[in-house]
């Protein structure tokens, strides 16, 4: 089976329980998700199956928006509501000062928390924290395009988050707590949206279920999304029957003499002469079609040496924390 299926992760569950849950249902090895979602977190989880595990990496659209409850006047050591609590200072926060945290916006720094799926030196920051080894962790550059406080009453409310992928939200409300000198805490997160899927577009793993019992796990086949929805907005280049087979055979084509629905200096789509999305490419300096990623066989040669499909992600690399 190929295709992407929106998951509703339910509260509780790791990434890589839902994945093994599909793998199950589906009966196919080959899943990944789109994007690590917390034990405590709940919400949207793209899953990727078959010939889409490929598209994983290259979605063009990819920021998320979350709606996170937050308290503040207390920190703990995972900075939300599931930690041993490390200082409790009992501050007030005004409702006049959510002004200022909705205007804390644009590219930011953070510090991945300790209780993340960051590696470093080899070893995942969460099995480090659980030690009690706390490390240096480099900041990183992310981007809140918007916070609006959609609640708050009594040192506690309700956010909802416009970020690009990789955004720590309760490391965001930490950082938040810190600049207003009470400390701060998530107390529950929801992922409404990642890339192009939102909570509309999800299924709930009972219903699967259910679903499977009924009718079969064929029946599962008619709920996939095929994989071109997320490059929708990549203008097409379509090739004749004699460039399929020699794209297919590896040969190197010339952009000159293919059929591309408008030329410009970004990605493009390449579909077979029988419609099939082969590959991401974009046109090189010598006027050829320079592969992104393929999603043909593997085995295949490109401008980057032999292809290599991309592995199914295991426990180790979906890692337990991340919003």
């Amino acid at each position: 089976m190929d295709g992407i299926i929106c998951i509703y992760k339910p509260r509780d569950y790791t990434s890589f329980d839902v994945v093994a849950i599909i793998r199950k249902l589906f009966k196919t090895a080959k899943v990944g998700h789109g994007g690590t979602l917390d034990p405590l977190a709940e919400g949207v989880l793209p899953i990727f199956l078959g010939n889409a595990t490929r598209a994983v990496d290259f979605q063009p659209v990819n920021d998320k928006e979350y709606v996170a409850g937050f308290r503040f006047g207390l920190t703990t050591d995972t900075q939300d509501i599931t930690g041993q609590v490390t200082s409790c200072s009992g501050e007030y926060v005004s409702r006049n000062k959510m002004i200022f945290v909705e205007r804390r916006t644009g590219e930011i720094q953070q510090v991945p928390p300790m209780y993340s799926a960051v590696k470093v030196d080899g070893k995942r920051l969460y099995e480090l924290a659980r030690n009690g080894v706390e490390v240096e962790r480099k900041p990183r550059t992310v981007t809140i395009h918007s916070i609006k406080v959609e609640q708050y009453a009594d040192n506690e409310g309700i956010m909802r988050v416009h970020c690009s992928k990789g955004t720590y939200i309760r490391t965001l409300i930490h950082d938040i707590g810190q600049d207003f000198g009470a400390g701060a805490i998530m107390t529950s997160l929801v992922r409404t949206k990642s890339g192009v899927f939102t909570l509309d577009d999800c299924f709930y793993i009972d219903e699967l279920r259910k679903r499977v019992n009924d009718d079969g796990t064929e029946s599962l086949r008619r709920l996939l999304r095929p994989m071109d929805e997320l490059f929708a907005s990549y203008p097409r280049a379509n090739l004749d029957d004699t460039q399929t087979a020699l794209f297919k055979n590896g040969a190197k084509l010339a952009a000159d003499r293919i059929r591309l629905e408008r030329i410009y200096s970004g990605t493009y789509t390449v579909y077979g002469f029988d419609k099939t999305l082969l590959a991401l490419a974009q046109i090189s300096e010598d006027h050829s079609l320079k592969i992104v990623q393929r999603f043909g066989a593997a085995g295949i040669t490109d401008d980057f040496g032999p292809y290599r499909p991309t592995l199914n992600i295991t426990e180790e690399e979906s890692g337990e924390f991340g919003d």
